[in-house]
């Protein structure tokens, strides 16, 4: 969607790529670089099968101190990452990489920080009724763009990074490879 709106056209393809076995044979453990590494395996994935096509990477980490996130599996693993978090700041790192004939020919990783309020369990609970299934579909059980964005106190960054993306850096990337006009 970020993409679609900024006016780019592009075919959306899942990488085949297992996440968790790549980030645990890297022995990384900096959120950034995870971030970073997986993004860059998506777009090389992808690019293999694509010659001549620029492919785009994007990777996303939470990361509390430095403990890492993943998506919730349920309802009771987004109740303890949201207790996890409540009353504290996090970091998001958003990667993206871009491959071309299997070669990364450009990445970046930006930060956000956010720091969500403290909550009852009788608010987090409530949350998570509201919210439902979609709490299990990002890491940190919350969407800013929805309902998540009632849980937070203050948030640093830049808006498409915390969505998942380092947008201003892709786009000028992109205009300066003369990929789009604007």
């Amino acid at each position: 969607m970020l993409l679609a709106n900024a006016g780019l056209e592009f075919k959306a393809i899942t990488a085949d790529i297992d996440e968790r076995g790549i980030q645990l044979a890297s022995a990384l453990s900096n959120p950034r670089e995870i971030a970073l590494l997986l993004a860059r395996e998506k777009a090389k994935a992808i690019s293999a099968n694509h010659p001549g096509s620029y492919v785009i990477g994007a990777d996303q980490t939470l990361a509390l101190g430095n403990r890492l996130f993943n998506k919730p599996a349920g309802r009771p693993q987004a109740l303890a990452q949201l207790r996890d978090l409540a009353g504290n700041s996090h970091e998001l790192n958003s990667a993206v990489a871009v491959a071309y004939d299997g070669k990364i020919v450009f990445e970046n990783v930006a930060v956000a920080r956010m720091t969500m309020r403290e909550m009852t369990e009788d608010e987090l609970s409530a949350y998570l009724d509201a919210a439902g299934d979609a709490v299990t579909t990002s890491v940190g059980a919350y969407q800013l763009e929805s309902l998540g964005i009632h849980l937070f106190e203050r948030i640093e960054g830049d808006h498409f990074t915390i969505l998942g993306l380092p947008l201003l850096p892709l786009l000028a990337f992109l205009r300066g490879e003369q990929l789009v006009a604007v």
